[in-house]
């Protein structure tokens, strides 16, 4: 019981990383140190479909209730605190580095890793100086506009479980940000008493981008497993490269407009915070951090 309270409490900080502009719920997983967990179950759901599940009920609960409980209270947090609020996921995302570093194999490193690491950091920062912005959020449901609401769910949850990528920043590229999070918005008035007409509503949108979701992740957790397989030291150059840029682009996104020492300190604390709590999860996360030996 303890384990599954422990994992739902990482799914909860994953789910709120995933509906951040700028914040990556895969940096998340891996600052946490459930990211091989988590990819393993997904991958193998189709052979060990009760073992996977098992695994994965806490973190999808967890990221379920981050989403949907506590999507006002991370805006409320940003829109009024936006220093503070983004040095405690810095410390969240800083605090986990260690076990992923071990995972790089040092002796097998070359040009090529410093390559991937150097292209993937840099394409975070170029994605968050980007800085999409999206205006309206109105959509009418057709066939056809289900069928692109499942092909945004495919490439918006591909980039949710990939380290440093946030899948909230690509749905603002897509233009489908607000149509998503009001729709999730409007299925929790609903559930509050709002009626089933406004709950249908919010379906039309929310299952064909939930369809979505499903395959990309599928998918994704595949080839990041085959890819961890063979070329280990590579793959995790590359995903350094994608969590170390994360902190610079939440920094990039977050409203440094009056900013005075005493918001500074209390960013200070904030972070501290942050990087404890990843720390402290990351120990407890089960998963030894060793380093990778290819053969």
């Amino acid at each position: 019981m303890i384990g599954f309270i422990k994992a739902t409490a990482k799914g909860i900080i994953i789910g709120i990383a995933n509906i951040i502009p700028g914040v990556s719920g895969g940096t998340m997983m891996v600052s946490m140190g459930v990211y091989d967990t988590i990819i393993g179950s997904i991958s193998g759901i189709l052979k060990h479909f009760a073992k996977s599940v098992k695994t994965l009920l806490p973190y999808i609960l967890g990221a379920l209730i981050g989403i949907v409980a506590l999507a006002s209270v991370l805006t409320f947090c940003f829109d009024n605190y936006p220093l503070p609020t983004a040095t405690a996921f810095i410390g969240l995302i800083l605090g986990g580095l260690a076990p992923l570093i071990k995972r790089i194999n040092m002796k097998k490193a070359n040009a090529g890793t410093l390559l991937l690491f150097l292209g993937f950091l840099a394409l975070i920062i170029f994605l968050a100086i980007v800085n999409p912005t999206e205006s309206g959020s109105a959509v009418e449901f057709t066939w056809l506009q289900a069928a692109a609401l499942l092909g945004v769910g495919v490439i918006a949850s591909a980039t949710m479980i990939i380290p440093g990528v946030s899948g909230s920043m690509i749905l603002m590229l897509l233009g489908y940000y607000r149509t998503v999070i009001d729709a999730v918005t409007q299925l929790k008035d609903a559930a509050l008493g709002g009626g089933w007409a406004l709950a249908a509503d919010a379906l039309r949108i929310l299952l064909p981008f939930a369809v979505g979701i499903v395959i990309g992740i599928y998918a994704v957790a595949k080839l990041i497993e085959w890819l961890l397989k063979r070329y280990p030291t590579h793959t995790y150059s590359a995903i350094l490269g994608l969590v170390v840029a994360s902190p610079v682009a939440v920094l990039l996104r977050c409203d440094m407009s009056g900013v005075t020492p005493l918001i500074v300190f209390v960013s200070l604390i904030t972070f501290a915070a942050g990087f404890a709590l990843a720390a402290w999860m990351a120990r407890l996360g089960g998963e030894k951090a060793v380093k990778t030996n290819e053969k």
